[in-house]
């Protein structure tokens, strides 16, 4: 079985976008009101309100189901009311399926062995620091822009890769 982790914000629920047009709205700018508004916020609140990201959930599960892969979502966290929040969400979804919470100032490679293991993540940063780790980088985005990484428009895609 393959080790699969798989990111949170911007591939599970379109937290970055709800919570980059609040920044806008509210006007933040500086590096510690955008601290501040991610570590205050009220996350099940945002978590609510906040879209599935192309039918991620079912996705999730139709992965599970091929017992081809080990499933956890591996997310960065701002604060302890966020951590809880996703855990709460994925644990009505997903009963089957591990959260791992990652603080925000430490790489998600340096909690959990990358090696051999796929990370499903929108951010490059995440995936470069993966790759070059030993793990095996997989670009999630909405739309099919070139990257160099292979990429999936939906989570589901990643059975047929694997």
């Amino acid at each position: 079985m393959k080790k699969l982790y798989i990111d949170f914000d911007g591939v599970i629920l379109d937290t970055i976008r709800v919570t980059y047009d609040m920044i806008a709205n509210l006007k933040l700018g500086t590096d510690e009101e955008i601290r501040d508004f991610y570590y205050n916020l009220d996350w099940n609140h945002i978590i609510k309100q906040t879209p599935e990201l192309k039918e991620s959930i079912s996705c999730i599960k139709k992965i599970m189901a091929t017992n081809k892969f080990e499933v956890n979502v591996l997310t960065h966290i701002h604060s302890y009311n966020e951590g809880v929040g996703k855990i709460e969400y994925i644990n009505n979804k997903l009963k089957d399926v591990g959260v791992i919470l990652v603080p925000k100032e430490i790489n998600k490679c340096d909690i959990v062995n990358p090696k051999n293991a796929i990370l499903v993540d929108d951010y490059l940063g995440n995936l470069d620091l993966w790759s070059n780790k030993g793990g095996i980088a997989i670009k999630f985005s909405d739309s099919n822009k070139k990257c160099k990484y292979p990429s999936i428009t939906k989570l589901d895609q990643i059975i047929d890769m694997f």
